[in-house]
């Protein structure tokens, strides 16, 4: 391996834990399987968080990372939404960034430059430097295919895409209503779909696209991305499923060995996991309604809870806004009702290890793509809770394509009720059609051992970029 050892890429990722992690997996698979070194470049908006420190300090010797100097917010409103913020991070970082990218050239001469799917700003530091630029796009083929097609919707449909009546048709993917696209795409008129169109139209800058998905679950709108775009750039690589399994710095916390000493008591496939992402909340009548929903299906579960926000389905996704007690928001006596039927968890919990845990029969998810593909890797079927993002679509995607999620109906108000809540869940534990749903998540699940394996097809994928980037080392 000595020649490889030699090729060192930049990554450049966007705020947010959920597109740190899968970029280390990233990191982490081009060193195991080809010793690329890899240097973190990471934009911040001011201190870190205790869980940034913890992952940043925790990576291995073959991923370095440079803090850059902290980006000034204080000329945007409250309600500034998060795909703004994330990009203004970028483009504020823009020179500090040129400044630490050079200095690290100079003594490294990197192969690539790497962003994700809002970093598309940091190519132009990348043409400055001569490094060929890549992109590494942490969801589902079906959100890349929609911002590839992104410039032609926006010239062609006139009104908001929610108010079209018939679906709308992505290119390779699900029919699918414009109220089920990507947040930012609600509000033309928001700052954060200009954002998004920009983006959308710098994508073709990159040599190449490296997708967090692989052939068996996405195969329709994969082929059609990659006939699209057969002889011009960018070429579309297929690499995943790439996720953080196993243990990892929380793991020996009390909490988490509570969870799991917990669920070594309960029965094979008896146990619902419940955990709405990092950066999820619910409002406070929606987790009253989860609690007794919970209750009354009489199923046993694990619930990672959070405190409930009435304005904002993301507002932990920066960082925790309230630091009070989520347990004190439950229903009065929800917890000694339930205190042989359940385990509810303040905050954080294993949630890899969880869900590759025997007992674990189902996964009540925000349907964010990091735990999307958890679940997959593990063979959990899931019920579906879009919050915030691209989550909406992943839902459709997981119910309406690929079919492993069951999805309940939402009421007045955007409210679940308590008895939805009881029957989705009875449907996926003890129904046909979840019977249905676990035989086709178990296959996804042999699916993508196999995609990862040797000569398995996310394998190869990955080899091919990776030749183009040792060939330009050696150049």
């Amino acid at each position: 391996m000595g020649d490889t050892k030699k090729t060192h890429i930049a990554i450049l990722p966007t705020p947010g834990m959920g597109h740190l992690i899968p970029l280390v997996e990233f990191s982490k698979t081009l060193f195991r399987q080809h010793g690329i070194l890899s240097t973190f470049f990471v934009p911040t908006d001011g201190p870190l968080s205790k869980a940034q420190i913890s992952f940043l300090s925790d990576l291995p010797s073959s991923i370095e990372h440079v803090l850059l100097p902290p980006v000034c917010f204080n000329d945007l409103g409250p309600d500034t939404w998060i795909e703004t913020i994330i990009s203004l991070t970028i483009t504020r970082s823009l020179p500090s960034l040129r400044d630490a990218v050079k200095a690290s050239h100079d003594r490294k001469k990197f192969s690539a430059f790497v962003v994700d799917l809002f970093g598309t700003d940091g190519f132009d530091v990348a043409a400055d430097l001569g490094i060929p630029p890549y992109m590494f796009f942490p969801s589902t083929a079906m959100l890349l295919s929609l911002i590839l097609h992104l410039p032609k919707l926006d010239e062609t449909v006139s009104c908001e895409y929610w108010e079209v009546s018939e679906k709308l048709q992505i290119p390779g993917c699900v029919p699918i209503h414009g109220s089920e696209l990507v947040a930012p795409l609600q509000d033309r008129k928001n700052e954060a779909y200009r954002w998004i169109l920009h983006h959308s139209k710098r994508y073709s800058m990159a040599e190449g696209l490296m997708v967090n998905t692989f052939n068996e679950l996405e195969p329709v709108t994969i082929k059609t991305l990659q006939e699209n775009g057969s002889g011009s750039k960018p070429s579309i690589h297929p690499i995943g499923p790439l996720v953080q399994m196993g243990s990892n710095s929380k793991s020996e916390d009390p909490d988490s060995s509570k969870c799991l000493k917990w669920l070594d008591q309960q029965p094979n496939n008896s146990v619902l996991f419940i955990s709405l992402g990092s950066g999820g909340t619910l409002s406070h009548d929606q987790l009253i309604e989860m609690a007794l929903g919970l209750e009354l299906s009489e199923q046993i579960f694990l619930w990672v809870i959070r405190c409930p926000n009435d304005t904002t389905a993301n507002a932990a996704y920066f960082k925790i806004q309230d630091t009070s007690d989520p347990l004190a928001y439950l229903p009065q006596g929800f917890l000694e009702r339930t205190n042989n039927q359940g385990l509810v968890v303040p905050l954080w919990a294993p949630q890899a290890q969880i869900l590759g845990h025997s007992s674990i029969c189902g996964f009540l998810s925000h349907c964010g793509w990091n735990s999307t593909l958890e679940s997959v890797v593990s063979g959990v079927p899931l019920i579906a809770w879009p919050l915030y993002a691209e989550q909406r679509m992943n839902a459709v995607l997981l119910n309406e394509d690929i079919k492993v999620a069951l999805r309940p109906e939402v009421g007045e108000n955007e409210l679940v009720g308590r008895f939805d809540i009881k029957n989705v869940v009875k449907n996926l534990v003890e129904g046909e059609e979840g019977k249905g749903i676990r035989t086709r998540m178990r296959d996804l699940k042999d699916a993508a051992a196999r995609v990862l394996s040797q000569d398995g097809s996310s394998t190869r994928s990955l080899a091919q970029v990776v030749n183009k980037w040792k060939t330009h080392a050696s150049s």
